[in-house]
């Protein structure tokens, strides 16, 4: 199918994609072209992403001496650093409470090397997935309490932790509060709740991850100690050594790289490149990482992997690995979650493929929201396939896994993911606030809540009904974005190269995409499971190396398979490709459609 107005004419690809040309302010784009001597489509990458001449330098080199904001200028930040900084100075026994994702153990492990590199300590504490769920909880503080805690930080969590931080605050223990999850009009009572998405925030850093609040946080209290002379006769710690965990955290938790975001992860992945932190190292070993780290390896290799431990191993693995200073414990670690992480593939397929076959039962049923529900889903696993099936179906998706308590009552607890346009996280806080909902909440793009089973039907057409007319405002085929079309032979080692330097990549600064338009596939075979590798040919005779990734099943796979000789548009990322000390590009396949449709 065709359409003049889509990208090189790609209505619906064989992954059924409508192509569209990613929008570029044209005279920017000339601007920095002819200004700084770029290739033309390097200028029009730049000036997709919202770059002008003036803030090219910024982009180009992004510096947290340019960006990092004075800590003071978050509500609460001054208690919380003033609170934090005198359980050091005092020696007062403190915890950390976690996530069990990314971000949180990104941010426990900053804080318990910061405390470490102190000569103190602090307790890191991630409550188990299933038995405890996400969040402070009133049993787990107390426990902390009764052993002797005076202070606990949260992380990742804690904003809408009501209950759990009333019983914290009834029992005497005091509560400083590091998350960036959307708060409510009403705050829970704690000493500091440094959250740059309060609603009396100015909204200027509401991107930033558990991880980024964190570092900010250390940054502060870093700062009240040496106002106090605390370093006059210790050395002071250099808080850019952790920026590799700061990075990590970024990155795996989807927020924008853009602003301080980019600051961070860039610097970030510097540190990374030094191997300095033991358990990086070795997951990167296991994870058979070999080349310099970037924004994919911390993505899409060692995230999933550091996820891993509280998906479906012990919730607490992911920090102790980041804050181990022992080579041998952080192997032993690393190899346990390379197990659990492929363990939780495993899981993960087996509850999508029941989720997909309930929505194929309903597939008459008229809705804006995916919502399935399954007895015995691994809840470690609900959040991938919610993702799963969001792309899938380009709708709002929430997985809501059940399970039957010791007083024969039915839990949900459920995952939930959206898509442009639609702020799911806002839709659950209502369902909360209307007594659907045990507890939730979340961000536009992703949510988490406890139902009881007797309020599933309800809370199902509380949703639909919350989000349908920002669903129906949403573009109802999904697109793909390209940033260019390049013949087989434009795809050069010089033009990568260039194309590396406006990283890092990923949310809000997306991977610059292309069309390699009028390729033919000489040759095509299946590598690992169900990878299909090609050769393609230009029509000037010049050949390029391709791979799509778990494409065997899909159309586009069948395809390329079947498809020696037929010229194809292809859409996909660029890639250099190392091989017995030559360079090469490859380039790796999203998408496909029939050249001759066109």
């Amino acid at each position: 199918m065709t359409d003049p107005a889509a990208f090189l004419n790609v209505a619906t690809s064989l992954s059924g994609k409508r192509w569209q040309a990613r929008p570029c302010d044209e005279r920017q784009a000339q601007a920095l072209t002819q200004g700084r001597g770029l290739p033309e489509i390097v200028g029009r990458v730049l000036a997709a992403r919202g770059v002008t001449d003036d803030t090219c330098d910024t982009f180009l080199n992004p510096t947290l001496k340019a960006l990092l904001p004075d800590p003071s200028r978050f509500r609460d930040m001054d208690p919380a650093a003033e609170r934090i900084a005198r359980a050091i100075r005092d020696g007062e026994p403190v915890a950390v409470f976690g996530d069990y994702d990314v971000d949180g153990a990104t941010s426990a492990a900053l804080l318990r090397r910061f405390f470490r590199a102190l000569g103190a300590d602090i307790r890191v504490y991630v409550p188990d997935r299933i038995k405890e769920g996400y969040g402070p909880n009133a049993a787990a503080l107390l426990r902390l309490k009764g052993e002797g805690v005076r202070l606990v930080v949260t992380v990742d969590c804690g904003i809408s932790a009501f209950a759990a931080l009333e019983a914290a605050a009834d029992a005497g223990l005091e509560v400083v509060v590091l998350d960036h999850h959307a708060a409510e009009p009403r705050l829970p009572p704690a000493v500091a709740l440094v959250n740059p998405n309060r609603l009396d925030e100015d909204g200027a850093y509401r991107t930033l991850c558990a991880a980024g609040v964190t570092f900010i946080t250390i940054v502060a209290v870093n700062r009240v100690l040496r106002q106090s002379g605390f370093y006059r006769d210790r050395p002071e710690p250099n808080l850019m050594e952790w920026l590799d965990l700061v990075a990590l955290g970024t990155v795996c938790d989807v927020v924008p790289l853009t602003g301080l975001n980019r600051a961070l992860v860039a610097q970030g992945l510097k540190v990374m490149a030094r191997r300095a932190n033991p358990g990086l190292a070795a997951l990167s070993d296991v994870a058979g990482v070999k080349e310099k780290p970037d924004a994919y390896h911390a993505g899409y290799v060692l995230g999933p992997r550091v996820n891993a431990g509280g998906r479906v191993g012990a919730s607490d693995l992911g920090a102790r690995l980041l804050s181990t200073d022992d080579p041998i414990e952080a192997m032993e670690l690393a190899q346990r979650l390379e197990g659990h992480n492929a363990e939780r593939r495993t899981i993960e397929q087996a509850v999508l493929d029941e989720a997909l076959e309930r929505v194929a039962a309903e597939a008459g049923r008229e809705t804006d929201l995916v919502f399935v529900t399954g007895v015995g889903w691994h809840p470690g696993v609900i959040g991938i396939v919610a993702a799963r099936l969001k792309e899938r179906y380009s709708r709002p998706a929430c997985v809501v896994a059940l399970e039957e308590t010791a007083d024969g009552t039915v839990i949900g607890k459920a995952s939930g993911r959206s898509v442009r346009g639609v702020d799911l996280g806002s839709a659950v806080i209502a369902a909360r606030q209307e007594g659907l909902l045990l507890a939730g909440g979340g961000h536009r793009m992703a949510a988490g809540f406890t139902v009881a089973g007797d309020k599933i039907d309800a809370l199902r057409d509380f949703l639909h009904s919350r989000i349908s007319e920002q669903v129906s405002a949403a573009p109802l085929v999904p697109t793909l974005e390209l940033d260019g079309a390049l013949s087989v032979g434009g795809a050069s080692v010089g033009l990568v190269t260039m194309l590396d330097k406006l990283g890092p990549y990923g949310t809000g600064n997306s991977e610059p995409r292309f069309a390699i338009a009028d390729a033919r596939v000489v040759r095509a075979d299946v590598v690992g499971a169900n990878h299909v590798r090609c050769i393609l040919q230009g029509n000037d005779g010049a050949r390029l190396k391709a791979i799509a990734f778990r494409a065997l099943d899909s159309d586009m796979g069948q395809a390329l398979l079947t498809g020696r000789g037929t010229p194809f548009h292809l859409a996909g990322v660029l890639r250099i490709d190392r091989w017995n000390g030559s360079e090469g590009v490859q380039l790796l396949i999203d998408d496909a459609a029939p050249a001759r449709s066109a």
